[in-house]
């Protein structure tokens, strides 16, 4: 079921630029869960590449992803992880997408494979 299924910027960038890895995510990503912060890297490398920003958002968009907001829970969950995950330097997206994976007790698909290592009570799939 997708909105048991948590996406990673990296893991929504391999699909849109059909990078190694797409076709595992691929069919997962209608009702799959985005963050709101991981939303906005997406969009934001879409535009950092020469999109423009309303074609880019309507790309992401099209994908029917349910996009979550970056509530006060995941906001001190993402925070108190950085302990857990200095050593691999996790971004404050990454973070955001693991915190809401957790809360919604969801496996997290990402290009990084580094995550694997993580033992945060969750499924993490690297998808290469």
């Amino acid at each position: 079921m997708a909105s048991d299924i948590v996406l990673d910027s990296s893991a929504m960038l391999a699909v849109i630029y059909a990078e190694p890895g797409a076709d595992h995510v691929a069919s997962l990503m209608r009702g799959a869960l985005l963050s709101t912060v991981n939303l906005v890297e997406v969009q934001t490398k879409l535009i950092f590449r020469g999109s423009d920003p309303d074609f880019a958002w309507r790309g992401i968009r099209r994908f029917e992803c349910e996009i979550c907001v970056f509530d006060e829970v995941q906001a001190r969950v993402a925070a108190e992880m950085i302990g857990k995950t200095k050593h691999l330097g996790l971004s404050l997206g990454d973070r955001a997408c693991l915190a809401l994976a957790i809360q919604r007790n969801a496996a997290v698909y990402t290009t990084d494979k580094a995550w694997s290592g993580l033992n945060l009570g969750i499924e993490i799939q690297a998808i290469r």
